[in-house]
C-alpha cells in the first residue's frame, strides 16, 4: 500500500480554539474559558495535514492574504511537509479566521471568510493536476468563489485519471443547494456529516437519505459523530461504530476521518477496514486541542486498532 500523491484544493485559515467553557455564550454576557490556542484551521487544510501525517505526498492549492495570518498558515503547512508552492498571496484581502468555542462533545464556530471564499476553479488549471492520483476539496458551502466551477474541475480531474472526493461541510445559509447534487456526478467519494446528509436529501432517516443522494459512481460515506459512520454496500447499509477515546476537542475530527478513509481506500484496503481506519483516525485526532495537533500517524492507527481488536477478542 504505497503512498499516493494528493492535491487538495480549498481553504486554510487560523483557528482560535477556546476550550473549557462552562456555559454557552449569550449576547450581552461574557463567558470564561480554561484555554485558548491558535492553530491551523480550514477543513481542506486539516485534511491535507491528515494525509501528510499518514505518509502521503500532498500539495495544497489555496489563497491567503499577505498578512500575519497568511504567514502562519503557510508555515504550518510547510512544517507538515506539504507542498505550498500553489498557495497564492492576495494583498487585497485578509486571511480568513475562525473562532471555535469547543468542548469534548460539541463546538460552535464563528468565521470571517476573507480569502476562504476567494479561491476560484480558474486558479487550478489542468496542468496543476499532472502527476497526482487524487483531488480532494472540503467546505463546499464556504468556498463561494470555487463552488461555481467545482463540477468542471472534478470532471477535468477524472478525465486526467485522478479519483475525486468532496466534504461539503456545513451550509451557514442552511439552503443545501441543488448545485452540489449536480457536482456529485463527478465525485467518487462524498463525505457529508449526518446533519448535512439528511438536509440535502430532505429525509429524516439515514438509510433512505443515503439512497436518495446516490449519484452514479459516487460512494457516500456518512460521518455520524459518536455513532460512527455508514455507507451503502451491495444495496445494504454498512455501519461501523465509533471508538471511545479521551476527548480534548472534536474540532477537525471530520477532516481527520476524511484523510483516514482516503489513505486506506486508495491504498487498497477493503471497505470495512477503510471505514475502521477512518473512524480511528477521527477518534485519535480528538485527543489534542485544535484540528491537527493530535492527527495520527500510520503507526499510531495500527497500534490503536490492534489494541482495540485485542480487547474485543478478550471479551
Amino acid at each position: 500500500m504505497g503512498a499516493k500523491r494528493f492535491i487538495v484544493v480549498g481553504e486554510v485559515n487560523p483557528d482560535l480554539v477556546m476550550s473549557g467553557h462552562r456555559c454557552k455564550a449569550v449576547p450581552g454576557t461574557e463567558v470564561l474559558v480554561e484555554d485558548a490556542t491558535l492553530v491551523l484551521g480550514g477543513a481542506s487544510a486539516n485534511c491535507a495535514v491528515g494525509l501528510a501525517r499518514l505518509g502521503n505526498e500532498v500539495a495544497f492549492v489555496s489563497r491567503v492574504g499577505a498578512d500575519l495570518w497568511g504567514d502562519f498558515c503557510v508555515e504550518a503547512l510547510r512544517r507538515e511537509g506539504i507542498d505550498v508552492a500553489r498557495i497564492a498571496r492576495d494583498p487585497t484581502l485578509k486571511t480568513g479566521i475562525t473562532v471555535s468555542l469547543t468542548s469534548p462533545r460539541d463546538r460552535a464556530l464563528v468565521t470571517h471568510l476573507g480569502t476562504i471564499s476567494a479561491l476560484t476553479a480558474a486558479e487550478v488549471p489542468p496542468s496543476a493536476l499532472d502527476g497526482f492520483h487524487h483531488l480532494h476539496v472540503s467546505s463546499y458551502f464556504l468556498q463561494t468563489g470555487l463552488r461555481p466551477g467545482l463540477r468542471a474541475l472534478f470532471a477535468t480531474a477524472r478525465r486526467a485519471g485522478l479519483s475525486t472526493s468532496l466534504d461539503p461541510g456545513y451550509d451557514p445559509a442552511e439552503l443545501w443547494g441543488a448545485d452540489l447534487l449536480d457536482a456529485l456526478t463527478e465525485v467518487d467519494l462524498f463525505f457529508p456529516d449526518e446533519t448535512g446528509l439528511l438536509a440535502m436529501a430532505g429525509d429524516e432517516a439515514l438509510e433512505p437519505a443515503l439512497r436518495r443522494l446516490t449519484r452514479g459512481p459516487t460512494r457516500i460515506v456518512a460521518k455520524l459523530g459518536m455513532e460512527g459512520c455508514a455507507t451503502l454496500e451491495g444495496g445494504e447499509l454498512l455501519r461501523v461504530p465509533t471508538f471511545e477515546v479521551d476527548h480534548a476537542s472534536i474540532t477537525g475530527a471530520g477532516a481527520a476521518f476524511d484523510a483516514g478513509f482516503l489513505d486506506a481506500w486508495l491504498g487498497g484496503r477493503p471497505l470495512t477496514d477503510s471505514l475502521r481506519w477512518a473512524t480511528a483516525a477521527g477518534a485519535l485526532s480528538t485527543r489534542g486541542a485544535g484540528a491537527t495537533a493530535a492527527q495520527p500517524t500510520t503507526a499510531e492507527i495500527e497500534s490503536f486498532l490492534a489494541s482495540e481488536d485485542s480487547v474485543t477478542m478478550a471479551t
